[in-house]
């Protein structure tokens, strides 16, 4: 198997599987129902956004972080992001009592068994933007899916291979302790220019070649600068001839 075969047989087997698509439509279409019973007409809307709309989340077993980010908005403002985020814990408090709930950053993470929920609360802005929480205390605005439009241009730009560039790329990401944030990462690889990129090796190494060594945290360094060495080792085999060698050295960077 070529680097390129391997490369594209582990970006194909990033994308959810026809089941665990259904499984997350089941679990999304049952948490709309309930928080539309328990809030009522204090919700103005409710929706899905991030990687799962974009088609770069990764499967749990790729990325252990991998998760759905739902926003939840409601009609009523004046109060800080902590009153609606408790309102959010005593909702998954009464329906998902056994499942693991907590706050994080500062959302509500609701864990189910095959999946993993990042509940947002939010205010409605204006048009496609609303207010999220900054801190428990404070609001930020964002219109959450403007980078879906941003992303899939420049895919059809790159030849279509630019979204699986980015799966392998997060699972790189995941596999080394979550060298970045996953978010920023995907925005930062869809403003990157990919001249003379032809296949998915080229996407990906890339990717690596224009990344810096100027993180503060020495192990984030460390991932980068392994990460550099394993495509030019990559680069190198395949240049000699040795297309044996070049697949196991990528299987350092994109482990099976």
């Amino acid at each position: 198997m070529s680097v390129v075969s391997y490369l594209h047989k582990r970006s194909s087997a990033a994308v959810l599987s026809g089941d665990e698509n259904d499984s997350i439509n089941t679990s999304i279409a049952t948490l709309q129902s309930r928080l539309d019973f328990y809030f009522g007409d204090k919700l103005s809307s409710r929706f899905r956004f991030g990687s799962s709309t974009r088609g770069t989340i990764l499967p749990r077993k790729m990325d252990e972080h991998s998760d759905i980010d739902y926003m939840v908005v409601w009609k009523e403002g004046g109060y800080k992001p902590q009153t609606y985020i408790d309102r959010l814990r005593s909702f998954a408090d009464f329906y998902y009592s056994s499942s693991s709930i907590k706050q994080s950053s500062p959302t509500l993470v609701l864990e189910l068994n095959h999946i993993k929920f990042d509940l947002v609360p939010a205010l409605h802005y204006y048009d496609a933007t609303y207010e999220i929480p900054n801190g428990t205390q404070s609001w930020k605005y964002t219109s959450p899916n403007d980078f879906n439009s941003t992303l899939e241009n420049a895919n059809k730009n790159n030849r279509y291979m630019l979204k699986p560039a980015i799966r392998l790329a997060k699972i790189w990401n995941a596999a080394n302790g979550y060298v970045f944030d996953s978010f920023s990462f995907e925005k930062w690889i869809a403003d990157r220019f990919f001249f003379l990129c032809t296949n998915q090796s080229d996407y990906l190494f890339a990717i690596f070649d224009s990344l810096s060594t100027n993180e503060t945290a020495q192990w984030r360094n460390d991932r980068i600068n392994r990460a550099k060495g394993i495509v030019a080792n990559v680069r190198n085999y395949e240049k000699e001839g040795y297309p044996q060698s070049a697949e196991i050295e990528v299987k350092k960077l994109i482990p099976e």
